[in-house]
């Protein structure tokens, strides 16, 4: 089993970044797909959540209005669209199935 995230990066505050966690090892159409983060000091954190259809999304509080999450089953990926990114959005963001989780990837805002 592989989650493998990508697309993470320094940009400044305001900016986009699209995430990416591509998947393998397992049946991804199957499985609710989730984002989480953990900044330096803090516990991991959920981020969004997206079920096997796509067509129900869960986001927390505060990112809510300015990430979207996505998924593609054909090309088992899901994706985390970010948008007026702040600097407390800085952290290290991971993919779960549940069980399994990625290895992160770290997203820095700052100007």
């Amino acid at each position: 089993v592989q989650l493998v995230e990508s697309g993470g990066g320094l940009v400044q505050p305001g900016g986009s970044l699209r995430l990416s966690c591509a998947a393998s090892g397992f049946t991804f159409s199957s499985y609710v797909m989730r984002w989480y983060r953990q900044a330096p000091g803090k516990e991991r954190e959920f981020v969004a959540l997206i079920n096997i259809s796509g067509r129900s999304t869960s986001y927390a509080d505060s990112v809510k209005g300015r990430f979207t999450i996505s998924r593609d089953n054909a090309k088992n990926t899901v994706y985390l669209q970010m948008n007026s990114l702040k600097p407390e959005d800085t952290a290290v963001y991971y993919c779960n199935a549940s069980p399994y989780w990625g290895q992160g990837t770290q997203v820095t805002v700052s100007s």
